[in-house]
């Protein structure tokens, strides 16, 4: 199989999408080709030997070979026109904006290119926290309770500390803040709008038990990985999030019963089907009172969660000829032949 990674986007996580694609660059076994986005969303080929993040901190990638979105793949052009870059399948690694927002899935479908990554409607609905929320309230998936904030209007919320401050569409815990007063509350507040105009609030609970869980569907089948109980401190933050997606960690599945295994994944194949098909997600889930609650979807984790499987490489393959496309339309012209035939023709 060759997969075309493709990374970078105009994006707060543009870096940590480089980082990912690096790191997928050791994990994968086969043949790999790297399409990177750059901030003004041009895609270059960076070649494997050049897939190191000097590459981009220098922005040296602008001396390789730039290439064009056509009908079924990325092009380059060439002294005697172009060529297509041969690939079977691209895998979205693109965090945040433009990868995890529906730009890239749209692109991708409208041009008839495999991909394993979130199409438009799942994008949509798991890149915005408060519609992540509407979602999972509508398929009987548990959220915690929440409040927004919008910029520039009479928010009418009394604060009862302490909360946790979430920018709605931005991961990777950029802006996250948890406050315990009103002095950290307004600075908090400063900090997300930086990042969004919209600010989900929810009750901070600091004792509260956290699981993780990635998976796909292939065929009708369910493909789970471990159940991770992330390490963390008040939460999980930036550092630790994307320094433990390299596959260097023990792979060690958390101490929790069959029950509560089964309320989890219970819980994930209700997220995913059918709305994520073709993608491989990780869910983060909350357990409050015995309950599983949904923290976040995480439609393009990082490195795509590597770590989490006992063979990574096996399942992608899987997944890569399992991905389908939506099905063309045939336009045959009936309607205008019809208009054609008659008198007083258009």
């Amino acid at each position: 199989m060759n997969f075309a990674i493709l990374f970078g986007g105009n994006s707060y996580e543009h870096e940590i999408s480089i980082v990912s694609a690096i790191v997928l660059k050791k994990v994968l076994k086969t043949n790999l080709t790297f399409i990177f986005c750059d901030e003004d969303r041009k895609f270059y080929l960076i070649p494997n030997d050049k897939m190191h993040s000097k590459t981009f901190s220098t922005r040296s990638y602008i001396k390789e070979k730039e290439l064009f979105l056509k009908q079924e793949g990325f092009y380059v052009k060439n002294f005697i026109g172009e060529k297509k870059i041969e690939t079977e399948c691209v895998i979205n690694l693109i965090h945040g904006k433009d990868g995890e927002d529906g730009k890239i899935a749209s692109l991708l479908e409208f041009f008839d290119i495999n991909f394993i990554g979130p199409r438009l409607e799942a994008s949509v609905l798991s890149f915005n926290k408060e519609l992540t929320k509407l979602y999972a309230k509508n398929i009987g998936v548990k959220t915690l309770d929440y409040f927004m904030l919008r910029k520039n209007s009479n928010n009418n919320f009394i604060p009862k500390f302490p909360l946790i401050l979430k920018p709605s569409r931005l991961g990777s815990s950029i802006g996250i803040s948890i406050v315990n007063n009103e002095k950290e509350f307004e600075y908090a507040k400063d900090v997300a709008f930086e990042f969004d105009t919209d600010i989900l609030i929810e009750e901070f609970k600091s004792n509260i038990k956290e699981y993780n869980l990635a998976g796909c569907m292939i065929d009708d089948d369910f493909v789970f990985s471990i159940i991770e109980e992330p390490k963390k401190k008040e939460f999980l933050d930036f550092e630790q999030k994307y320094l433990s997606f390299s596959g260097n960690n023990e792979l060690i599945e958390a101490d929790i019963n069959e029950e509560l295994k089964t309320k989890l994944k219970d819980n994930f194949k209700r997220i995913y089907n059918p709305l994520f098909k073709g993608a491989l997600i990780r869910c983060d889930f909350f357990i409050l009172n015995n309950e599983v609650y949904l923290n976040e979807i995480n439609p393009n984790p990082g490195s795509l969660a590597n770590y989490l499987f006992k063979d990574f490489n096996a399942l992608l393959m899987k997944l890569a000829k399992n991905v389908k496309n939506e099905n063309k339309i045939k336009i045959n012209y009936n309607f205008l032949h019809s208009i054609n035939g008659q008198k007083g023709k258009l």
